[in-house]
C-alpha cells in the first residue's frame, strides 16, 4: 500500500502542481524578506552578514586591558562591488555610518577615526563615502581608576551600529555587536588595518585660515596658510566636512599666490544653489590624492566665513540646436551625394563579411538550400529579404532623422544601447538556435493559422530575416560607412535616405544575385539527411551570437544583472521544452513551465533591464580598468607595464587641457557592441610598438565609451562628422584634428606619431 501511495504521489500531474506550489512559496518568501530578518542572528556575535556588507567588530589592544591605556576597537565593512557606505558628509544623499557604543564603568569612547573618503560620482549629483573595505576606528581610553571585579575574565564591549548601503537602490541597515577582549595578554585583530587607519588619520592643519564668500555667493575662496610638504609632490583636493552647503560634484579649483612675501594657497570652490544651512564657520578635509581615488593622508582645518550668505538659482544653459535640424536645409553638391552612395552601397555589401552578420546570412543559405528544388521560390525569399532590408535601413534612418530633427542627441547603432533590447535579441537568438538544433518545432505548439501565416511563408520567414540582419549588422558599419553615415545625418531627408537605402541594397545584393542564375541549383546534393545536419550545424552561429550579446549586456548591467538574464534564459529554454513536450499530462508541465518563466522574469528581469551606472563602462574607473585589461593582448601586457600607458576615460575638458598645455592626444570612440572596435583593441592597440611610440611621445590616451547612451559622445562624433565607432581621433600639438581609419594598421598610428617630437 504504501509502495502503491509513494507511485500515485509520482503521478506527473501531481508532481507538477506540487513543484508550481514550491516554486510560488519560495519566491514570494524571498520577496518578503527584509533587511532586519536578514541580519537577524540567534545569537549576538562580533560578525554580522548582509547580502551587500560582512560587518565585523574587531579590537587592538596589544597591551592588555589595564589602567590609563588606550585600546582601539574598529567596524569592518567589506562591501559587495558596486555598493558603498557614506562618510561623515555623506554628500548629495546617503547618510553617515552610525555607531553607538555600551562600554564597561570607567571607560570612554573617543571620536570616531573617519579614514579619507573617494567620491562616488551618481548622475549629476556626487557622494562621499567608501566602497571595498573599510575600517571604522574608535579609541576607547580606560581611565586610571579603572580596575575589574576580581572575577571578570575578559572586557565586554557591545555596539549597536547603522549603516545606509546603496548601488542603485538604497537599504538601511542595522547590527548588534558584541566582543570579549581578554584582560590579560595581548588582543590583536587585523593588525595591518588597524595600523593603516591610524597612520592615515587626519590631522589638524597648523595655521591661520580664512574663508571668504564671492560678492555674489556663488563661490568661496579658501585662503589655506601653509600646505604640507606631502601635497607639494602630487595632486591633492578639498573636501567640507560641513554637509548641505558645497556644490559636492564640482571640482575644486586650486590657485598658489603669495602673500606679504609668503606662499598662500587659495583654493575655489563653488556654492551649492540647494544650500540648506548658513554656517558661520566650517570644518574642511584635505586631501591627499584626487577626490575619485584618495591615497591615504588627510587633514583637518576649520575657517570662519567671512562674507554674506546669498540666494540664487543656476544660469540656464542656452540649448544648441542639434547638428542634423543646423543643416538639414543645405542639401549636399550632386558629386558628393553622388559618392556617398557609393561609399555606402560599397560598405552594405562588404558588411556580409562582418561576424556580427553571418549568423542571420547564414539561415538565409539555410533557407535557399532549402528551396534549391524550387527557383520561383529561391527568387520569392531573395527578394523578400532584400525588401527586409531595405525597410530596415530607411526605418532605422528615418526614426534617427526624425529624432535628431527633435533635439535627441542620437547615432547610428543605438538600438544596442539599450539593455533590453540586447537582452531581446539574445533571447531571440537562443530561441532560434534550439530551434535550430531540433529542440521544438514552431508549428507544434502554434495554432496552423499562424504558423500557416509565420512559418509556412517563404517570403515572411525572409522578410523577417532581413530585418534581424540590419537590427545585428547596424554595429557593424561604421569600418566601412562612416563617411557616408556622417554625411547623411546632415543632409535633408531626401538626400539621407536615400544612403541609407543603398547600404541595403548592397547588403542584399549577393542574394538577389543567386537567383539571376539558377544553373549552380543542380550541383547540390539532393534533398535529404545532409539538410538536417546542415540545418543543425547552422545553430551554433546562433550560439556564438548569444554569447557575444551577453557580453554587451554585461557592459552595460554588470555581472548581477547577467545573472539575471541567464536564469531568465534558462527559463525560457524550460518553457519551449515545455511546449514542444507531447503527453497527457502536457499542459502540467506546461503551466509549470509559464509559472516558473513568469517567475523568473518577474524576480529578476529588472537586474538586466536598466543600466547600471557602476558596470563596465569605460568612463568609470572600474570599467576602465577592466577595459585596459581585455584591450592587452598577451604579448603586450608587460610592455605596456613596464612603459606606464595607461588609458582614461574621456572628456572634453581633459581634450582642452592637454592641447592647451601642448600634449598630444589621441581619442578612441568605441563601444563593447562594436566589433571591429574589440578587433583593434586586440591587435592594433596592444601591439608593443605602438605602446612604446604612445609612451615615448608622452600621449594622453582617452577612451570614449558609447556603449551606453551618451550625448556627450555623440556630440562629439557629430563635430568630428561621424555618427557610428570606431573612431580614432588624433590631436597633434599645434594641428587640427586628424582622423584615422576605422581599421588602422601599426604604420598608420606610427606615422601619425611621427609628427611629435620623441619627449626626452
Amino acid at each position: 500500500m504504501l509502495l502503491l501511495n509513494f507511485r500515485r504521489f509520482l503521478n506527473p500531474l501531481r508532481l507538477a502542481m506540487l513543484l508550481a506550489w514550491v516554486f510560488v512559496v519560495g519566491v514570494l518568501s524571498a520577496q518578503a524578506q527584509t533587511p532586519a530578518q536578514l541580519l537577524g542572528n540567534a545569537k549576538v556575535s562580533n560578525v554580522v552578514q548582509t547580502q551587500q556588507v560582512k560587518a565585523s567588530l574587531l579590537a587592538l589592544a596589544p597591551q592588555g586591558i589595564a589602567a590609563g591605556q588606550t585600546i582601539w576597537l574598529g567596524l569592518e565593512l567589506q562591501h559587495q562591488p558596486h555598493w558603498h557606505t557614506y562618510w561623515r558628509n555623506p554628500g548629495d544623499s546617503g547618510l553617515p555610518t552610525e555607531l553607538t557604543w555600551k562600554l564597561p564603568a570607567g571607560v570612554s569612547a573617543s571620536p570616531l577615526i573617519w579614514p579619507a573618503p573617494k567620491m562616488i560620482p551618481i548622475g549629476p549629483m556626487a557622494n562621499f563615502g567608501y566602497e571595498d573595505t573599510v575600517l571604522l576606528v574608535t579609541p576607547l581610553q580606560i581611565d586610571k581608576g579603572f580596575k575589574p571585579s576580581a572575577t571578570l575574565t575578559t572586557f565586554d564591549v557591545q555596539l549597536h551600529a547603522n549603516w545606509l548601503v546603496c548601488k542603485q537602490e538604497c537599504i538601511p541597515q542595522e547590527g548588534d555587536f558584541q566582543l570579549s577582549i581578554p584582560l590579560q595578554g595581548a588582543t590583536v585583530m587585523a593588525s595591518a588595518s588597524f595600523q593603516k587607519a591610524l597612520a592615515q588619520q587626519a590631522t589638524p592643519l597648523k595655521g591661520a585660515h580664512a574663508a571668504r564668500i564671492a560678492d555674489d555667493g556663488r563661490s568661496i575662496q579658501l585662503s589655506i596658510a601653509a600646505l604640507p610638504d606631502e601635497l607639494k609632490k602630487g595632486p591633492w583636493t578639498v573636501l567640507p566636512q560641513t554637509a548641505n552647503v558645497i556644490q559636492n560634484n564640482a571640482a575644486p579649483l586650486i590657485q598658489g599666490t603669495s602673500q606679504d612675501g609668503k606662499e598662500l594657497t587659495q583654493v575655489q570652490v563653488k556654492v551649492s544653489s540647494e544650500r540648506m544651512d548658513s554656517p558661520k564657520e566650517m570644518a574642511w578635509l584635505l586631501m591627499q590624492g584626487k577626490a575619485e581615488a584618495p591615497t591615504g593622508l588627510q587633514w583637518t582645518f576649520n575657517t570662519p566665513v567671512q562674507g554674506q550668505w546669498q540666494t540664487f538659482t543656476e544660469d540656464a544653459k542656452p540649448a544648441t540646436p542639434p547638428a542634423a535640424s543646423t543643416v538639414s536645409s543645405l542639401p549636399a553638391p550632386f558629386a558628393t551625394w553622388a559618392l556617398a552612395l557609393l561609399g555606402a552601397f560599397a560598405g552594405g555589401l562588404l558588411l556580409n563579411l562582418m561576424p556580427c552578420v553571418f549568423p542571420v546570412l547564414a539561415i538565409k543559405l539555410l533557407s535557399i538550400t532549402q528551396h534549391s528544388d524550387s527557383p520561383k521560390a529561391m527568387k520569392v525569399s531573395a527578394w523578400s529579404f532584400t525588401a527586409g532590408v531595405l525597410i530596415s535601413f530607411l526605418l532605422l534612418g528615418g526614426l534617427m532623422l526624425a529624432l535628431r530633427a527633435a533635439g535627441s542627441q542620437l547615432g547610428w547603432g543605438f538600438q544596442l544601447q539599450s539593455p533590453w533590447v540586447v537582452g531581446g535579441l539574445a533571447m531571440l537568438f537562443a530561441v532560434m538556435g534550439l530551434n535550430l538544433s531540433g529542440l521544438f518545432e514552431f508549428g507544434s505548439f502554434v495554432p496552423s493559422s499562424v504558423a500557416g501565416v509565420q512559418w509556412s511563408k517563404t517570403w515572411v520567414n525572409s522578410l523577417w530575416s532581413g530585418v534581424f540582419a540590419v537590427v545585428i549588422a547596424s554595429p557593424c558599419t561604421a569600418p566601412f560607412m562612416g563617411a557616408s553615415l556622417g554625411l547623411a545625418i546632415g543632409l535633408p531627408a531626401w538626400q539621407a535616405l536615400p544612403i541609407f537605402a543603398a547600404m541595403g541594397l548592397g547588403m542584399a545584393l549577393p542574394f538577389m544575385a543567386v537567383t539571376f542564375s539558377t544553373a549552380w541549383v543542380n550541383r547540390l546534393p539532393r534533398p535529404g539527411a545532409w539538410m538536417v545536419t546542415f540545418r543543425q550545424f547552422m545553430a551554433f552561429p546562433m550560439y556564438a551570437t548569444v554569447i557575444w550579446l551577453v557580453w554587451v549586456l554585461g557592459q552595460q548591467v554588470g555581472m548581477e544583472g547577467v545573472t539575471g538574464f541567464l536564469i531568465c534564459l534558462l527559463s525560457l529554454a524550460f518553457m519551449l521544452w515545455a511546449l514542444a513536450h507531447q503527453s497527457k499530462t502536457a499542459w502540467a508541465l506546461r503551466s509549470f513551465a509559464a509559472l516558473v518563466l513568469l517567475g523568473t522574469l518577474w524576480q529578476w528581469g529588472a537586474s538586466w533591464t536598466h543600466i547600471d551606472p557602476d558596470s563596465g563602462n569605460l568612463n568609470g574607473n572600474a570599467g576602465l580598468a577592466a577595459a585596459n585589461e581585455s584591450a592587452s593582448a598577451s604579448n603586450a601586457k608587460g610592455a605596456q607595464a613596464s612603459s606606464g600607458v595607461v588609458w582614461e576615460a574621456w572628456s572634453e575638458d581633459k581634450v582642452a587641457k592637454a592641447r592647451a598645455a601642448g600634449q598630444p592626444v589621441f581619442v578612441d570612440f568605441t563601444a563593447a557592441w562594436c566589433v571591429t572596435c574589440q578587433f583593434n583593441k586586440k591587435i592594433t592597440f596592444s601591439n608593443p610598438a605602438v605602446i612604446s611610440d604612445f609612451a615615448q611621445k608622452k600621449v594622453l590616451l582617452l577612451r570614449a565609451d558609447w556603449t551606453r547612451y551618451d550625448p556627450a559622445i555623440t556630440q562629439a562624433l557629430n563635430a568630428l562628422g561621424r555618427n557610428g565607432v570606431p573612431v580614432y581621433a588624433w590631436y597633434a600639438p599645434g594641428q587640427n584634428v586628424q582622423l584615422l581609419s576605422e581599421l588602422p594598421s601599426v604604420s598608420e598610428i606610427q606615422n601619425s606619431l611621427s609628427q611629435v617630437k620623441t619627449s626626452p
